[in-house]
């Protein structure tokens, strides 16, 4: 992390024009193009440099062949009409359990096995194709969703992504029809988001032919159906200097190895109708050709497989929210109140409006990073978690504002909504907390700004030797933020790349971005380190950086339909901006309210509340009647 003392700093923009640093500007220059580039085209990365990197953003991404989308298009009213009239979301619910029916139907059509290889098995699709079809069953039942992406999303992607070919070869084909099922094991009683603090334990055997596994997992979905597992332990590795160390490593277990059992199926909230339970393991011998990845690099793989599972929450969710919207806009036409159909009131314009615009930032933010993974791109892990975390959030408002609009009926069984919104609940707290995501996000992206600022921290160092090198940075931030005051973007790429029915809303993400990297900047000289330890002003972060994402995500889309005249082009436009106009006003009270001392103060205030609550185990507040 960069860091430097405050005197320092202070001192910088002093001597930023004196005449030693007109004499070095010019050959500094080159040094400070080197500081401020970067070795990734993540957007959201970039965003902390106060850089605007259209690599993966524009053209709207549509990396579809001909041949890819025809495929796709065959197989879209197939799949939406078994999900209609085979698969019963209200029985799944109310019997806490899939229909055989149902699993069939979907073998059947190869759902179990999307994104593996042809030759194996599978269907063979990429991103883009997975999430279009993963989109339909949330449109219709998230508990299927949940059963399908827990088996192949996560539950066998580490043999996807990271098997050799031996262990591909000899799972993916049961797998990928679906004759046997997978599920991912990674949480534990003693660790949920911190997956570092797992207990669960594997040795090698004295003849290094097998590994002994001992422990138990929770929560796991597909626990008590799968007969393959992927399981994460902790290994005791020896390291150059002979010392031994605690590290995770990666397996491919097999419920036929013995010593793998399972607890009753859980009772949850929502999605009742997948299979969630504990797993156990008992002494059971894996064979070494079943460890995945090398031995001490399981958090690498686990990381790998949730990186590459999430992106696909956004696609599934942005279905459900389809399907909500539709409900809603079907009853406020029927429905009289008043003596008006509830569409004639400007309030109910208002709801549905926001709906609308809320599913076309999750959808629009789902399929960039899609298109992006499809081109090839590996920089994609802020971009999904975003897409997550915002998904998540968006599509509970959606199903709620449902219920709002659809009144007593909402809120009954038999109207099904109430279902969906149960469903819901859980996509805010697996595959990473949205909570620990947020953190994530400003702590990667914090990082990143760190790693690219290493040529000034080296400096800092010997700052007489060097000065030539922190005046150039000096002048740097000095010349920001004079173009920051004066309203001049950093970067006028977006702006030039985007349709003048939009241009405005890309003037806005680029004064967003500049504003957002000035306190980056900021928060990095002042505290260095020491960032790690403000989860307020990390929250503030990201926020920002969701509500920028998606600003810019539904920036490239309108303005792709814009340019090719879309006949919904004027609508997505209208979308595009009210969106923007809106984040921005939050962006820029989020990133004020980083520096703003009353906030600071109610931070600490709040901390000290929670506290006090924590120690006395009763509310602080007195009783208004005293009794």
């Amino acid at each position: 992390m960069f860091k430097v003392t405050n005197t320092m700093v202070s001192r910088l923009p002093a001597v930023a024009n004196s005449h030693l640093c007109q004499v070095t500007n010019t050959a500094n220059h080159q040094l400070m193009t080197k500081v401020f580039a970067s070795t990734s085209n993540s957007f959201v990365m970039n965003m902390f440099l106060g850089k605007v990197d259209t690599t993966q953003i524009i053209p709207y991404p549509n990396v579809l062949t001909e041949d890819q989308a025809e495929f796709l298009s065959d197989m879209i009213d197939p799949f939406d009409k078994f999900m209609t009239e085979e698969n019963d979301p209200f029985r799944n619910d109310e019997q806490a359990e899939i229909s055989q029916e149902t699993y069939d139907g979907l073998k059947d059509m190869g759902a179990f096995g999307i994104q593996v290889p042809e030759h194996l098995n599978g269907l063979g699709l990429n991103n883009t194709q997975y999430a279009r079809l993963t989109e339909i069953v949330g449109k219709h039942d998230l508990g299927v969703g949940i059963a399908i992406g827990a088996h192949q999303s996560i539950g066998f992607k580490g043999i996807l992504l990271d098997g050799n070919d031996a262990q591909k070869e000899k799972y993916l084909p049961r797998l990928a029809t679906g004759e046997i099922l997978a599920a991912f094991c990674l949480t534990e009683s003693t660790s949920g988001s911190d997956a570092a603090s797992i207990q669960t334990r594997a040795e090698k055997s004295p003849c290094g032919k097998y590994y002994v596994l001992n422990g138990g997992k929770i929560w796991i979905s597909n626990g008590g159906i799968a007969e393959i597992f992927t399981v994460f332990a902790k290994m005791k590795m020896t390291k150059e200097d002979g010392t031994e160390v605690d590290k995770i490593s990666a397996f491919i277990v097999e419920r036929s190895f013995g010593g793998v059992t399972h607890g009753a199926p859980e009772k949850k909230m929502g999605i009742k109708g997948s299979n969630t339970a504990e797993v156990h393991f008992e002494d059971v011998h894996i064979p070494v050709e079943n460890l995945l990845g090398q031995e001490g690099e399981g958090f690498k793989v686990a990381m790998n497989i949730l990186n590459n599972g999430r992106f696909g929450m956004g696609a599934v969710l942005s279905g459900t929210m389809r399907a909500m919207i539709t409900r809603a806009a079907d009853h406020v036409a029927n429905r009289t109140q008043f003596g008006s159909h509830l569409h004639e009131y400007q309030g109910i314009k208002e709801k549905l409006a926001q709906m609308m615009i809320r599913h076309y930032v999750t959808e629009s933010m789902a399929y960039i990073i899609c298109g992006s993974m499809d081109a090839g791109f590996k920089d994609f892990h802020l971009e999904a978690a975003v897409s997550k975390i915002f998904a998540s959030e968006a599509a509970w408002y959606v199903t709620d504002e449902t219920i709002q609009i659809l009144g007593g009926m909402g809120y009954m069984k038999e109207c099904g909504v109430e279902r969906v919104l149960r469903d819901l609940r859980i996509f805010r707290i697996f595959e990473g907390t949205n909570d620990i995501l947020r953190l994530f996000l400003a702590l990667t992206g914090m990082q990143f700004y760190g790693k690219a600022m290493a040529p000034v921290t080296k400096a800092m160092k010997s700052p007489i030797t060097n000065l030539p090198t922190l005046l150039s940075f000096a002048n740097s931030y000095v010349t920001r933020r004079i173009k920051h005051k004066l309203g001049i973007p950093f970067d006028s790429t977006l702006v030039e790349k985007s349709h003048p029915e939009v241009r405005d809303s890309a003037k806005l993400v680029a004064s967003a971005v500049s504003g957002f990297s000035l306190v980056i900047e900021d928060f990095a000289l002042k505290h260095g380190k020491k960032f790690i330890n403000l989860q307020s002003h990390q929250n503030l972060i990201a926020n920002s950086v969701i509500d920028i994402f998606g600003m810019v995500a539904v920036l490239s889309r309108s303005t792709k339909a814009l340019h090719e005249g879309l006949e919904s082009a004027q609508h997505e436009a209208d979308m595009c901006n009210i969106w923007c106009n809106d984040a921005y006003k939050r962006v820029q009270d989020n990133i004020a309210r980083c520096q703003d001392a009353a906030a600071n103060k109610d931070f600490k205030k709040m901390a000290s509340l929670s506290e006090s609550l924590v120690e006395s185990q009763a509310l602080l507040s007195a009783h208004p009647l005293r009794l």
